[in-house]
């Protein structure tokens, strides 16, 4: 027998196979239609929720507002003589810790001085909602001590996108919420911002009851009398709305001493204050930048991110369609290959 008889005919030779692939490419279009979910998503998480997270007002907070009076007077009370033409400063001092997710407490102090010598004080601690900018009657707050108070209304700052209309702003003097009312919108230092008034009309300082000498009364009088502190102010803030933060603010007050039995009254205090210029700029620089930011996450970020996101996705649709099509065209246009031939299908060339 032959070899070729015992071998048969030789098979075509077979097309070796391809090296194993490494990992599987991505379809086109994937990765704009990811990050198009992306934009989209973002848009919506922006202003519904970090905007609102950033527009709390902090945990953590630390001011300290000097406001100044030149050309005031007062009634020195180690000589009991009257002081003009002297320059008062009151400073109220804050510091705030945070107090659950949502509350901050602050332990507030305001002192008035003139020539480096405090010629009145008050403290007081309130919880301050860090959403609405008001008072909460909670855990252990007080006006000088007085721990049956229940304070309400503002305490320094509006809410951030507050509308228009008249607020409460607490006063720890009088231990009262008196309106603050909407005057006008005005400009502090190229910043647009809400003018408000608040106004106490010759209201008694609780608790103020003192002994004084009758002569401030009554001349020629001798020993002391009982009075009480008496006080009047016209107050004007200026507020940043979309931040809600005070910018600058000015206080014409008055305060008098009236004897609790007897008539008459002596000036105890007369100023004009108003917040020191360099913490006006410094204020109103930052009310501008935050302000920046949240008009950025509630009206800028939705409105660009938004159209991208769409934009992408279809781009990323469109690709993939794509794609498909020049698949199915590529599939279309192959020749079709013959199956190569068994070995054992061959056939046997006849023995010798």
């Amino acid at each position: 027998m032959s070899v070729f008889t015992q071998v048969g005919r030789v098979p075509e030779r077979l097309p070796s196979p391809s090296p194993p692939r490494q990992g599987s490419a991505l379809p086109k279009g994937t990765l704009l239609v990811a990050l198009g979910a992306f934009l989209l998503t973002s848009a919506l998480l922006l202003p519904l929720y970090v905007h609102d997270r950033v527009a709390l007002m902090p945990g953590e907070v630390s001011h300290h507002l000097r406001m100044e009076a030149p050309g005031a007077g007062f009634l020195d009370t180690a000589t009991w003589t009257y002081q003009e033409n002297v320059e008062l400063e009151r400073t109220t001092r804050i510091r705030g810790s945070s107090h659950g997710a949502d509350w901050s407490a602050w332990e507030m102090t305001v002192d008035t001085s003139v020539f480096d010598h405090v010629i009145d004080h008050w403290s007081r601690r309130v919880i301050v909602d860090r959403e609405t900018g008001r008072a909460v009657n909670c855990c252990g707050e007080h006006v000088n001590g007085d721990r049956a108070v229940r304070q309400a209304g503002l305490v320094l700052q509006w809410p951030a996108g507050a509308p228009e209309a008249d607020h409460s702003f607490y006063d720890a003097e009088v231990r009262a919420a008196p309106a603050v009312v909407f005057e006008e919108d005005d400009q502090i230092g190229g910043l647009s911002v809400r003018r408000y008034t608040q106004e106490v009309v010759s209201t008694q300082v609780p608790e103020s009851s003192r002994d004084v000498p009758s002569a401030l009364f009554t001349s020629g009088a001798e020993g002391t009398v009982s009075a009480n502190r008496w006080l009047t102010f016209e107050r004007t803030f200026w507020v940043e709305p979309i931040t809600g933060r005070l910018v600058h603010m000015t206080e014409d007050r008055s305060e008098t001493l009236r004897p609790q039995n007897g008539s008459g009254e002596v000036t105890l205090l007369e100023g004009e204050f108003a917040l020191a210029e360099n913490q006006t700029s410094s204020l109103a620089e930052q009310a501008r930048v935050q302000a920046l930011l949240l008009r950025g996450l509630d009206v800028w970020a939705p409105w660009t991110l938004g159209p991208l996101g769409v934009v992408a996705i279809l781009a990323g649709l469109s690709q993939a369609w794509r794609s498909r099509d020049e698949d199915q065209v590529v599939h279309n246009s192959r020749p079709v290959r013959e199956r190569p031939s068994s070995p054992k299908s061959a056939g046997r060339a006849p023995e010798a």
